[in-house]
């Protein structure tokens, strides 16, 4: 895989939403510029040390923000409290996009938890 997967993945989402998303991309490799930029279950990701730390889909009315993980974003339930989100996926629109801090504080938690497991 490599980051032409992803290049054609946006090239496929309205502007509005590949324009946010380009930024998000950004975001993710400037807190883990050694990731290898796959695609994951069909949605761009990003992998550190074999281990998937974040990814992002794009939907008809919102996009999601994907940590790959089913504890994540509980953990981080205030500083998510303005976005709708399920267990596993953070929902956010163009107009209400991730901030840089709660982007590296995704990918800090979600790398813990991955630092955590290997460890055991």
């Amino acid at each position: 895989m490599s980051t032409s997967e992803i290049d054609a993945y946006l090239e496929a989402v309205p502007t509005a939403q590949r324009t946010t998303l380009s930024v998000l991309r950004r975001r993710i490799l400037a807190a883990v510029p050694q990731a290898e930029q796959v695609i994951s279950y069909r949605v761009p990701a990003f992998r550190v040390d074999g281990a998937v730390v974040a990814g992002f889909a794009s939907f008809k009315n919102h996009m999601s923000y994907l940590p790959f993980s089913g504890s994540v974003l509980s953990e981080l339930s205030a500083e998510i409290a303005s976005f709708t989100h399920t267990k596993s996926a953070l929902h956010f629109t163009e107009d209400a996009p991730l901030s840089d801090d709660l982007v590296k504080r995704l990918i800090e938690v979600r790398w813990s938890e991955i630092r955590r497991r290997t460890s055991d």
